[in-house]
């Protein structure tokens, strides 16, 4: 439709009989930029065409009836304001008439004073109806400006928020090094397995912060238990069986972590039910927990320890598998399963590319580079079905001995 800008407001006059046409043409053209037609469809061509304020038209013509015309009228133009005229004298079609869209009703003969008055007071309405226009316009852009500066603010706050509980991550991780970059890993695991299973934006959110920070109930084991270089007591394990407890209790009252302290609290459960601290089973179990038991156990099986290697992707796909139904949740194993193998390297290769640059050295120990030899479907083990440790650098015995009571430590710690 093109638009046209008069200083007058704009009148469209539709009526079969010409002297009809004319009398209101010359009563009313002196005040409003007229155009006069003589049916309905001329009049809806000119509407489609250009903006008329006012719209005075006969309900009985030839061929569209004026009371047919006003639905198109107020389809094309819902801000045009709409007049009907008619011979009949009866209520019946006024009150048509304005059930169809129309604003008011004039009667033939009709006297000028009468269509005066009611053209004054539907251009006093169409003005209203402008009026409010503007302001919903107005008001729509203000929500728009205002959603999008407080989206801003949230996602910066938002980004605040997980920048410090990085930060609350990595040192958790110092007092073990040997999971340093672990909670990074697991986290970029956990978001891929989320994503598979069609998990929506809060539900990813929980299980990002739910995974970073699952180990945070260990600030309440003592170092003494944490830190042992050999394997744990009974009574050291029941300590260290308490962190998701502890952890769980840390986030408590934390709204924006409430889903990530049920990850915290559930990520030792197992789906048959003999996991820890409550023993809860299947769907009992929160599904960000069930993720992210998956993830973590994948990114243990895979990853390099001074005192043993990493296991290839197609000994820990199958690891998961056998174990799914058990300790796993089937359907989050298939969801893992669906996985290209590519995908894990890639994830897990950058969170090797993201370590700090203090930590290289012992990454290069640690967590050495996945190549695509040792993480493909296709790698296979040297030593009777069991992939061969790797060598330490100028290490003694007695160090040698002590990273493998920790691994016997570790072990246990995540059954």
């Amino acid at each position: 439709m093109t638009e046209h800008t008069h200083s007058r407001g704009r009148l469209l006059i539709a009526d079969d009989e010409p002297e009809i046409r004319n009398i209101l043409q010359e009563f009313l053209c002196g005040d409003y930029d007229c155009r006069a037609v003589s049916s309905a469809e001329e009049a809806l061509a000119l509407l489609r065409a250009s903006k008329f304020d006012l719209v005075i038209s006969d309900i009985n013509m030839e061929g569209m009836s004026g009371l047919e015309m006003i639905p198109h009228v107020r389809e094309i133009a819902p801000e045009t304001v709409i007049i009907m005229v008619s011979g009949a004298q009866t209520i019946e079609y006024a009150i048509e008439a304005l059930r169809a869209g129309a604003f008011d009703y004039v009667t033939k003969p009709f006297d000028l004073r009468h269509v005066e008055v009611a053209v004054e007071r539907a251009r006093q309405h169409h003005e209203l109806l402008r009026s409010k226009r503007r302001y919903e316009t107005f008001l729509e852009e203000s929500i728009k400006l205002r959603t999008k500066e407080l989206a801003h603010a949230l996602a910066s706050l938002e980004d605040a928020y997980r920048t410090t509980l990085k930060a609350l991550a990595a040192a958790l991780e110092t007092r073990d090094t040997d999971t340093h970059g672990h909670s990074e890993r697991v986290v970029s695991f956990s978001l891929r397995l989320g994503r598979e299973l069609q998990l929506d934006e809060e539900g990813l959110r929980s299980l990002e912060f739910g995974a970073l920070l699952h180990d945070i109930g260990k600030i309440g084991i003592p170092d003494m238990i944490l830190r042992k270089p050999a394997a744990l007591s009974d009574e050291e394990w029941l300590t260290m069986r308490r962190h998701p407890v502890l952890g769980q209790q840390i986030l408590r009252g934390i709204e924006f972590l409430e889903g990530a302290a049920r990850v915290v609290g559930q990520h030792h459960e197992k789906w048959d039910g003999t996991g820890y601290p409550l023993g809860l089973r299947a769907e009992e179990i929160d599904l960000n927990a069930r993720i992210f038991a998956v993830a973590d156990a994948f990114d243990a099986m895979v990853s390099t320890r001074v005192y043993r290697d990493g296991k290839p992707y197609a000994a820990a796909a199958e690891e998961l598998e056998r174990h799914a139904g058990r300790q796993f949740d089937p359907a989050v194993v298939a969801a893992f399963l669906r996985i290209p193998p590519s995908d894990w390297e890639e994830l897990r290769a950058r969170s090797l590319r993201h370590q700090r640059p203090e930590r290289a050295s012992t990454a290069a120990v640690s967590s050495s580079p996945v190549t695509a030899e040792r993480f493909s479907p296709a790698a296979t083990s040297t030593s009777g079905g069991k992939v061969n440790a790797p060598q330490l650098p100028a290490a003694s015995r007695i160090t040698r001995r002590r990273h493998e009571a920790r691994g016997l430590r570790r072990s246990h710690r995540h059954a």
